[in-house]
């Protein structure tokens, strides 16, 4: 998963999100640090009986958070999704004995640069923070 850090400073960058389901995000509240959230058109839940176990479709789970609003969530983009927004910038993804190393064509340098992290998601981030930032000058 995206390191939180890399996912605030893609939203600092302005890299915008429209849910879609299957989408993870926190929620920016210290009583919710450290949890993840993925947006989902109906829930399932596991209830479990004595006479065996019922999957039970839920509308929504009752409990204290109804609702929230995106400007109160981070994005944490999935690795396809981070590569999904390099586009054509897009080169490679290597596999390292340190990690991944992403490699893209920046507009304005010559030839592809290589960002390298231990997850490929942050690889995939630290190039599309170089790409907005180059499209962005």
């Amino acid at each position: 998963m995206i390191s939180h850090d890399l996912a605030e400073q893609l939203h600092r960058a302005g890299v915008r999100w429209a849910p879609q389901p299957g989408d993870r995000f926190a929620v920016r509240s210290s009583e919710l640090a450290g949890e993840v959230f993925t947006v989902a058109d109906m829930v399932v839940e596991a209830r479990e009986y004595p006479s065996g176990t019922l999957l039970a479709f839920n509308g929504t789970t009752e409990w204290a958070l109804d609702s929230v609003q995106l400007d109160e969530v981070l994005w944490l983009p999935l690795e396809h999704q981070v590569r999904d927004l390099l586009g054509r910038a897009f080169g490679e993804l290597v596999g390292t004995n340190a990690g991944y190393q992403v490699r893209v064509r920046i507009p304005g340098h010559p030839g592809s640069t290589t960002f390298t992290a231990a997850e490929a998601v942050d690889a995939y981030a630290l190039a599309l923070l170089a790409l907005v930032d180059a499209v962005g000058s």
